[in-house]
């Protein structure tokens, strides 16, 4: 008998203004017992530089996705017939101390990877990713990284400390997470504090993609790349902000910077994983107070459907 998979309510059972607003109005579990896939929040903001509010990012992209339908209908990926995934809810935090948070989003990722399980987060700020990343890597060792971002994220520290939303792949680096040869940045752009600010990456031997060079073109060919230089088999972590993309496409965000990347070439970057091994993924930096529309978090929603549908033996009808 064929396994039984969880699938998305359809609109035409209930209308999608109705209902539990889980991500993709997916059933919900307290564990990642059982699952292929976990979906999972950590609704922090207390490491952001500039505008706050991605503390509300998890629930308003939940909000958002009940729009995105089962079937992805250019590439035929049909994640919901591929994994057994459900909503597992959001990551206890302590919304005073960043450093503790650090501490109970890393212990409550160890549990959910005791579960032959691959993450899928929505953010809260970009300060998330060192903690998910510590881990992964504690499970699948140092990982190869395609980071699509406005910035590099590689400063030493931000007003004396040393983990922020500004400082986590320095940190990353450092830990020995990741794979820094094999390690992509897409998207950054705009102005920094010396004309040096990107280079600390290129310097561990990672690939910086400025937005510049992704401007009027199709991304395909950057990603035919990149899969390339990673292979199939190296364990593979994604981390996409949504600044990375431009503020016309993606306002609400805390550290908006023009001349960013379109919403089509941020799918095609996402869909250039598939053939990867993804073993884990997160999407950050929605912030509703200044997505007046929705449309931000209706645009990260989607982006994290693809990011399903990228996942290895994910099935193309």
């Amino acid at each position: 008998m064929s396994k039984q998979y969880n699938q998305p309510l359809s609109g035409n059972d209930m209308p999608r203004f109705g209902g539990i607003a889980s991500l993709f109005r997916l059933p919900t579990q307290a564990t990642a017992e059982g699952l292929d896939v976990a979906l999972l929040g950590v609704p922090l903001d207390i490491g952001t530089s500039n505008r706050v509010g991605t503390r509300y990012g998890p629930r308003q992209i939940r909000s958002e996705s009940v729009l995105v339908r089962p079937y992805g209908m250019y590439t035929g990926a049909a994640p919901f017939d591929s994994f057994q995934v459900a909503d597992i809810g959001d990551v206890p935090l302590n919304a005073y101390n960043l450093l503790k948070s650090i501490d109970i989003i890393e212990a409550h990722y160890n549990e959910v990877l005791q579960h032959d399980v691959i993450p899928v987060s929505m953010g809260g700020d970009h300060t998330i990713a060192l903690p998910i990343l510590r881990a992964v890597a504690a499970k699948h060792g140092p990982v190869a990284l395609i980071h699509v971002d406005a910035h590099a994220d590689i400063n030493d520290e931000m007003f004396g400390e040393k983990i922020t939303h500004g400082t986590i792949f320095r940190r990353a680096i450092e830990e020995n997470l990741l794979q820094p040869r094999k390690m992509f940045q897409i998207g950054l752009r705009a102005t920094g504090y010396s004309a040096e600010d990107f280079e600390w990456s290129r310097q561990q031997g990672a690939q910086v993609v400025p937005a510049e060079e992704c401007w009027h073109k199709s991304l395909a060919p950057l990603m035919d790349t990149i899969r390339l230089k990673i292979g199939s088999e190296t364990p593979v972590y994604l981390s996409f902000d949504i600044d990375g993309l431009d503020p016309s496409v993606a306002p609400g965000t805390g550290t908006p910077e023009p001349g960013g990347l379109t919403g089509s070439q941020g799918l095609e970057i996402i869909r250039g994983c598939f053939g990867l091994n993804l073993v884990g993924c997160d999407l950050v930096e929605v912030s509703p107070p200044y997505d007046t529309t929705g449309n931000t978090a209706l645009l990260a929603a989607n982006l994290i459907f693809e990011m399903l549908c990228s996942l290895p033996a994910c099935k193309r009808r």
